[in-house]
């Protein structure tokens, strides 16, 4: 029965590797977005001169945007590995947050970035307010609400274990 239960505790401890998959093809879509950014620098870029102010705050909303989900990309595709899969070889590896981010720091940075996409999202939408009816602004502020207060309970949540596993140290 012991040698049944170490082939089992293998195979699940390898099943990680699986998640490999998963960040590599976060890998992918981040090239495939880089396209993306770049389509939409260029139509910026060209019409530098024609777009009024409101045109370019929104296009340059949208370059942020891009940005920010981007770096969300990376910090779920390192931290995860990092957290899930292996470690990465310290001489290598010349990042400075890797091996910073937990699981529960993991969270609230992506809940972070989460609420500053929307932010910018929102932004967007007041700023062409005339295109969308007052019900659909309701319900977007609403579900950015949603995302603060959920950032907010996460980094309470965080802050209350840390609190928690300090005190049990002692």
């Amino acid at each position: 029965m012991k040698s049944l239960e170490l082939i089992v505790e293998r195979i699940i401890l390898s099943s990680r590797w699986i998640l490999v998959a998963f960040y590599l093809g976060l890998a992918m879509s981040l090239a495939v977005y880089a396209l993306s950014f770049g389509y939409k620098f260029y139509k910026v870029a060209i019409n530098v001169f024609t777009f009024d102010e409101g045109e370019m705050i929104l296009a340059m909303l949208g370059l942020i945007d891009a940005a920010l989900v981007a770096s969300l990309i990376v910090m779920v595709m390192i931290s995860g590995y990092e957290n899930f899969v292996s470690r990465f070889d310290e001489t290598e590896a010349d990042v400075s947050f890797i091996g910073k981010l937990d699981a529960g720091s993991l969270k609230i940075k992506v809940a972070s970035s989460i609420v500053a996409i929307s932010s910018i999202h929102l932004l967007q939408v007041f700023l062409n307010a005339n295109q969308f009816t007052d019900g659909k602004i309701m319900w977007l502020t609403a579900m950015h609400l949603a995302f603060v207060v959920s950032a907010v309970m996460l980094g309470f949540l965080e802050q209350l274990m840390k609190k928690t596993k300090d005190t049990s140290k002692i």
